[in-house]
């Protein structure tokens, strides 16, 4: 694909000027009168997303009236799109946020899924925002892609192996160290809880362990890899199954996330944990009220063999805490409970760490990548308590779902560290600006603006 985001300014390059109804009067008094005339023919109106084309003299593109969007990332995201062929630059004066917004608004705009059928592969091209890091907004967009790509990519090609596998291709673009441990391995290694989900699977189950930096504070990720998830023996009916693909988001969310954190270089010490399963139905598969051992050594009572992603993540996040990091965080699509409460399109937040936890949420709506927080509800801890075993995998009646779900992954977590839980969609329903229908990233821009606040708070000390 030919560069979109221009380093260097060229000739010919046609201004962009972004209007609001509020601020269209003042626009038009700028312009020549032929040009007010066209604009009013056309009924341009400003209204977000709308567009004028102003002809030059000379029969060209002249100008391009844009109606600016209350989130400019995405409004932005909308022109490339749209525009003819050809080079662009941004008129008029605009904050570095707005900048950064703009340029990655343009670059997410060109996403298109082409693994399996070709897709639009030019696109016009913007000159960098004064003010932005082009470095930056192409590395961010990179990880936004690789997470869409993840995602995206039926489970027939993006297995327990083709998710290690793509694990080993970030850590050999960025100089990781990548480890891969599977099937019996896992249990050779005390990961039994990942082994039981996942043995029923024709590919076996794995733990991918990425680590990279050497320097700054501990920052250790975990995604839920399950690549496809048919409920196991408590077999989810076919319009619960066909998304499941998806089910691996979290895995994709976090090497996303290390993506940009290696891109950019970020002084921090960087831990990647990803457990990777199918849950599967044969004739070794786990079952309802099986009695499961955790490396933590918390014996689970199986409730339902459908909530298996916070099974598998207890061996991870055990992993996890042996090593005191300084910012622990899981992503994982892990509860519709978490959907119902908040709708796809907003995550949910966990967290044992207030300071932490207000930190991010901050930074989700500066970055207009928004989050929102339920509580650790401590009471509800009995609604998993089991007879037989320390406690259950779920809840009975369902009701809190996603509070007992975090409750559950927090027995693994040491309370002095500092914790973050996202339970989210990570799909689109439908297609907007920037955002097409398929894998999508939440919480990701406002992890890494958090991680990189930590990374330069620790390297200024």
């Amino acid at each position: 694909m030919p560069p979109v985001l221009l380093r260097r300014s060229r000739k010919n390059l046609c201004p962009i000027t972004a209007v609001t109804p509020d601020s269209l009067a003042a626009c038009l008094s700028e312009l020549d009168g032929a040009d007010q005339e066209w604009v009013e023919a056309t009924n341009f109106t400003a209204s977000p997303g709308s567009l004028c084309l102003l002809p030059s003299q000379n029969r060209k593109l002249g100008r391009v009236l844009f109606g600016q969007s209350e989130e400019p990332l995405w409004g932005y995201a909308a022109l490339p799109g749209k525009l003819p062929p050809g080079a662009y630059r941004l008129d008029g004066e605009r904050s570095e946020k707005d900048a950064q917004a703009a340029a990655l608004g343009w670059l997410l705009g060109t996403y298109g899924f082409g693994k399996y059928k070709p897709v639009r592969k030019t696109f016009p091209s913007l000159l960098c925002p004064s003010g932005a890091d082009a470095d930056l907004a192409e590395q961010m967009a990179e990880a936004i892609f690789l997470v869409r790509d993840l995602i995206n990519t039926p489970a027939g090609d993006m297995g327990p192996a083709e998710l290690a596998a793509a694990a080993r291709r970030l850590g050999r673009q960025h100089k990781a160290k990548v480890r891969v441990i599977k099937g019996a391995d896992l249990l050779r290694k005390n990961y039994p809880a990942i082994h039981a989900v996942g043995r029923a699977s024709a590919q076996e189950p794995r733990l991918i362990d990425l680590r990279w930096g050497k320097n700054g504070p501990k920052i250790t990720l975990v995604g839920k890899g399950v690549c496809f998830d048919t409920g196991g023996l408590d077999l989810k009916p076919s319009s619960g199954m066909k998304l499941m693909k998806k089910d691996m988001g979290g895995s994709a969310h976090v090497l996303g996330l290390a993506s940009v954190i290696m891109a950019s270089g970020l002084a921090v010490r960087l831990r990647v944990l990803v457990p990777a399963v199918e849950n599967s139905v044969s004739g070794n598969a786990y079952r309802p009220l099986d009695v499961l051992q955790t490396r933590k050594g918390i014996t689970i009572e199986v409730g339902n063999t459908d909530a298996e992603g916070r099974i598998i993540l207890s061996d991870a996040l055990a992993e996890a805490v042996t090593e005191e990091p300084d910012l622990l965080l899981d992503f994982a699509t892990l509860t519709g409970a978490a959907r119902v409460a908040l709708g796809t399109e907003l995550p949910a937040l966990f967290s044992n760490n207030d300071d932490m936890a207000e930190r991010m949420l901050s930074y989700g709506l500066a970055e207009g990548d928004p989050l929102w927080r339920l509580p650790l509800h401590r009471p509800y801890r009995r609604l998993l308590n089991s007879k037989v075993a320390h406690m259950n995998n779920i809840s009975p009646g369902g009701f809190g779902g996603a509070i007992t779900a975090a409750l559950f992954l927090e027995e693994f977590v040491e309370n002095d560290i500092p914790w973050m839980h996202i339970d989210l969609m990570a799909w689109n329903q439908s297609s907007r600006p920037g955002r097409p229908e398929g894998g999508e990233a939440m919480g990701l821009r406002a992890a890494y603006a958090l991680i990189a606040d930590l990374a330069k708070a620790t390297k200024s000390r």
